[in-house]
């Protein structure tokens, strides 16, 4: 386990770009904080280091945004299997891929894979602390 302090997007951004070359095709990134934490500006720095030239949005109604081999998922209006399989989720796994969730605890359980689990908790309006964790 790693654990990181921002105090600013900008921050948050680079330890991600910091992290993600440890990180390879086939992994998923679980992402969990409250709205507003950082879990975009944290895929922007993860996406930057892969793939400069792509513009990260937050998927939140796209439900996915795909960049290069990184996909970026929102599941906050996720709540059930059949909602996964109506976005053909599981198909994604099937690639060699780069999965980013956010509100990964929206779909946990219907989850069996390898995890690498980012917290980002937010201290106050600038300030975040960010944990690290490659579940095996």
């Amino acid at each position: 386990m790693q654990i990181f302090n921002s105090h600013s997007e900008s921050e948050t951004e680079n330890i991600a770009y910091n992290i993600a070359g440890g990180i390879k095709p086939g992994d998923i990134i679980a992402l969990h904080g409250e709205l507003g934490a950082g879990k975009t500006a944290f895929t922007r720095g993860l996406v930057r280091f892969f793939s400069p030239d792509s513009r990260v949005s937050s998927p939140t109604f796209a439900l996915v945004n795909q960049y290069k081999n990184i996909m970026h998922f929102d599941m906050y209006r996720i709540d059930s299997e059949q909602d996964l399989l109506s976005i053909g989720f599981f198909d994604y796994l099937e690639r060699d891929n780069i999965l980013v969730i956010e509100w990964f605890e929206k779909i946990q359980e219907f989850f069996d894979e390898q995890t690498i689990q980012v917290n980002i908790i937010k201290s106050d309006i600038n300030s975040r602390e960010i944990i690290f964790e490659r579940i095996i």
